[in-house]
């Protein structure tokens, strides 16, 4: 049957199983937000901007583990998606951007918001496409959707001229070809199997491709199976229970001490989906020392990047542990484990004494609905909400680890909301918000059940504190004095805005705040002097854990 090259698009959607869309319309994709309208089956989320949309899709396909769908208009509107884009891209994310642009015709000749889209995106999207006919479209669709989800997850954008859309031609509908692992063969996993049945004081270290891969089942039998300690990187956090006494929290620059701790004393590091950023491996020399390391990933240009490993497995996590456990030999009980086990608990019960923005998040753990999922932006409060909230689950946090994109959170929140019908929990700091607090409308408007602790200290925490830290209290524009009402700013937008002043506030402020099943800000006042501890600084090495400083 022949369709519009808009209509097309619609079809491919549907085959691919997207129900529903985030994005922004404009000029260049008035044909296919036509075609949106008059299929009517998927569901359109218009965002106040598309870096909202973007980061919406994004936070979508990390709650779901679905693809997350984006469109956008040609020049701004493309160009608005780069950041959203580079940090699904960082982080591994699946998610498939459609932009429209101007016609053949008008190609490379300046034309009315025309821009090179896919020059601008090759190196933050796993690959590009610019669709010149109708009869590329479909299969073109099909292959980004296959390419974003086969391997290491990423993004992938589809340009789409004007004509295109407009073009007609035939269309054969097609199921869609889903990704296949190939089974980790069990030679290449030998050398991995001996080095953990020799291993004294292993440490299995989780990253974010184990979440991808679904592997949380494979990750607990195999930590039984070893009696290892587990620590997890900002982006594995929940791939391990929070509650498991071989949990020993977040590792790396603000991970626990107990986390760094262990890695100092391992013997062997078993490392599972992760790529030893510099906020993790911090040292690369220093890191791996006098150890054997151990590394399974499903990307191959990890393997030896930022740490020389001495057995590497190249393959699907999930496949690669299940073929791994029956090689291992059961340990019933280890030393090593039990003094990091009960060093976690000391290390606890010392951090029981939170501060005020610590309690608020700790209280709000306590107090959210079963099956709350977190978001949080970019600064001191991610890393509290890391350290402090017990996760047990996979894709209950969405954060954004490798690029560290401020802004990222309410735009995840709204995404997450509507993957998985859940309350959301969005965890931001003043800084963070203000760069989209825009998106509280689209919120307000789709009345999402959005909790947002907004940890208001009137400066850029994280910033302000490495100042502190390293430049002598040189407090150089991390100190903004904005005379924002929050409360006030919420309820001009139609959500309910509520405030915590003191610690006496805070269970009858969350409580009334979780009860509310759509859009809650809480202004959380806490000083500007509150820190995260521990900290180790970037090209240090472990063992310089810093736990206090005094105030000068």
């Amino acid at each position: 049957m022949k369709k519009s090259g808009a209509e097309i698009l619609i079809e491919c959607l549907k085959e691919q199983g997207v129900t529903t869309v985030f994005g922004y319309p404009g000029g260049a994709v008035l044909d296919i937000y036509d075609a949106l309208y008059r299929d009517g089956s998927i569901d359109h989320i218009v965002t106040a901007h598309e870096q909202g949309a973007a980061h919406a899709a994004d936070g979508y396909a990390r709650a779901s583990g679905r693809t997350g769908v984006v469109i956008a208009t040609s020049g701004p509107g493309a160009t608005n998606l780069v950041t959203g884009i580079a940090t699904a891209f960082m982080d591994s994310v699946p998610v498939v951007a459609i932009t429209g642009n101007v016609g053949a015709k008008f190609l490379g000749r300046d034309s009315f918001q025309e821009i090179d889209i896919t020059g601008i995106t090759m190196p933050i999207t796993k690959h590009n496409f610019i669709v010149k006919t109708a009869e590329e479209l479909a299969p073109t669709v099909r292959a980004a959707f296959q390419i974003a989800n086969t391997g290491r997850k990423g993004p992938v954008l589809v340009d789409i001229l004007k004509n295109v859309q407009v073009a007609e031609c035939d269309y054969t509908p097609q199921t869609p070809i889903l990704p296949a692992h190939k089974p980790v063969p069990r030679e290449a996993l030998t050398g991995a199997a001996e080095a953990l049945d020799h291993a004294k004081r292993p440490l299995i270290m989780v990253g974010g491709g184990a979440i991808a891969s679904g592997a949380e089942e494979e990750l607990l039998r195999l930590a039984q199976t070893l009696c290892a300690p587990v620590a997890c990187t900002l982006m594995g956090l929940g791939a391990f229970p929070a509650s498991h006494p071989l949990f020993m929290g977040m590792m790396g620059m603000h991970g626990s001490e107990t986390a760094a701790k262990a890695v100092l004393r391992s013997d062997c590091i078993l490392a599972v989906g992760t790529r030893f950023s510099d906020r993790v491996a911090l040292d690369r020399d220093s890191f791996a020392a006098k150890k054997t390391v151990v590394q399974i990933d499903i990307d191959d240009a990890e393997i030896d990047k930022n740490v020389f490993v001495q057995h590497s497995v190249l393959g699907d996590v999930k496949e690669a542990l299940t073929t791994l456990l029956p090689m291992l030999s059961p340990v019933e009980a280890r030393p090593f484990a039990a003094a990091m086990t009960r060093m976690r608990a000391q290390e606890n019960h010392r951090r029981k004494r939170y501060e005020l923005g610590h309690k608020v998040i700790a209280e709000a753990a306590r107090l959210a609905p079963e099956g709350t999922v977190v978001a949080t932006d970019v600064g001191q409060h991610q890393m509290w909400t890391a350290q402090i909230y017990p996760f047990e689950r996979p894709r209950m946090l969405l954060t954004s680890g490798g690029l560290g994109t401020m802004g990222f959170g309410m735009g995840a929140a709204i995404g997450a909301a509507c993957a998985t019908g859940k309350h959301i929990l969005l965890v931001t700091g003043d800084g963070s918000f203000n760069m989209n607090l825009n998106e509280l409308s689209t919120a307000v408007s789709r009345g999402l059940p959005i909790t947002i602790l907004l940890m208001n200290n009137r400066a850029l925490g994280m910033v302000r504190q490495w100042q502190k830290l390293f430049y002598d209290n040189r407090f150089s524009q991390t100190v903004v004095e904005k005379k924002t009402d929050y409360v006030k700013f919420a309820e001009s937008f139609g959500a309910t805005g509520l405030c915590i002043r003191k610690e006496k506030d805070i269970v009858p402020v969350l409580k009334k705040a979780f009860s509310i099943p759509a859009p809650v800000l809480v202004d959380c006042r806490i000083s500007e002097d509150e820190n995260v501890l521990p900290m180790i600084k970037p090209g240090a090495t472990y063992d310089t854990i810093i736990t206090k400083w005094e105030e000068k």
